[in-house]
């Protein structure tokens, strides 16, 4: 997941509302584009309410189960395709995703406008899970549920690459800057080579993989590029 690197904002470009706002909490939101201020407030409000109901319920409904011998057999739902993406392991789960989505959602999203935003947000969180569900499907291990918002984060850190490739991105171990376009793409080489060598068991590699994907596909259609050109 996100957590695999923990982030600090960087930017050799003046960005006051990330120096000013970061530790307030009703100016953030303010300050945010509505989609990313509210795929944030209700994903963790999701997060809340299953800390007052029984986990097992939301889980065993929401989360993304593997597709079985016969369709539904494992506990799959055809809703889980988008809703496991509101579902996190922990505090520390959620609170990494949502502070990314916060530090590289909200720039992206004043470029896209919120209608293309939403659309790339839900197309990752899809591409991941179709992935995640390929992937579970050939493999011999025991039927588990995926959840976390992270399919969709990743869609978003392609995105952000692609369309702010010099801005700076500081990792706080090792305190190495980066431009965006390096990290992103040194993130994903590691992803591929954790989910082939099964490294972190439990974390679901090759659906972040799927999020970038699916953020790649969106904005080459977008741009008329490969595999989507039209005359």
């Amino acid at each position: 997941m996100v957590e695999v690197a923990i982030w600090r904002w960087c930017s050799t470009l003046p960005l006051p509302h990330y120096t000013t706002t970061f530790f307030q909490p009703g100016s953030m939101f303010n300050s945010l584009p509505r989609v990313t201020a509210t795929l944030i407030v209700f994903t963790s409000a999701v997060f809340l309410v299953g800390q007052g109901l029984a986990e097992h319920t939301l889980v065993a409904n929401f989360a993304l189960w593997p597709i079985g011998p016969t369709l539904f057999s494992y506990g799959f739902r055809p809703w889980q395709i988008v809703s496991y993406s509101f579902l996190h392991g922990g505090f520390v789960h959620l609170f990494l995703n949502m502070v990314a989505l916060y530090m590289f959602g909200a720039d992206l999203e004043r470029v896209f406008r919120p209608r293309r935003f939403f659309n790339l947000y839900f197309i990752s969180v899809i591409t991941a899970g179709v992935t995640q569900l390929i992937v579970t499907s050939t493999s011999h291990s025991p039927p588990y549920p995926t959840a976390g918002a992270s399919g969709g984060v990743f869609g978003v850190l392609l995105a952000y690459a692609m369309y702010f490739p010099q801005r700076r991105v500081l990792l706080l171990f090792p305190p190495i800057p980066l431009p965006a376009w390096l990290f992103v793409t040194l993130y994903g080489v590691v992803e591929l080579a954790l989910g082939i060598s099964g490294t972190f068991a439990g974390v679901a590699h090759f659906a972040h993989l799927g999020g970038m994907i699916g953020a790649w596909l969106i904005i080459q259609y977008w741009r008329n590029r490969f595999p989507f050109r039209r005359e």
